[in-house]
């Protein structure tokens, strides 16, 4: 009898430093997050960079662990490597169910 696979959302990719690095909101995501935080995601202050920017860390940090991509960027070196562009389109994208069209303008946290 075959094994059941379960299938992966697709992986979006973001830009940081010019490479492009898997990231999508996992469980794993999440944990790291409180862990660096001390809070839960669904309390995140969208008024507070630090914790936008930490997020998104986590979601690539997890991610590459999934997809086997090689990651070893602090915090710090992972927000001096983000564009703004790139952390507007995470997080106007987390809604939408197909990729951020960058020729649309949508609510963002900058």
């Amino acid at each position: 009898m075959a094994k059941k696979q379960f299938d992966k959302k697709p992986v979006a990719t973001l830009n940081v430093g010019g490479r492009k690095l898997p990231c999508r909101v996992t469980m794993g995501a999440m944990v790291r997050f409180r862990r660096a935080t001390g809070h839960e995601v669904s309390n995140i202050d969208t008024a507070d960079m630090e914790e936008m920017v930490t997020f998104v860390h986590c979601c690539v940090a997890s991610a590459c662990v999934a997809e086997k991509v090689d990651f070893d960027m602090t915090v710090e070196e992972f927000a001096d490597n983000l564009e703004p562009d790139a952390l507007n389109e995470f997080y106007g994208g987390m809604d939408a169910a197909e990729p951020v069209d960058s020729e649309k303008k949508t609510s963002s946290p900058l």
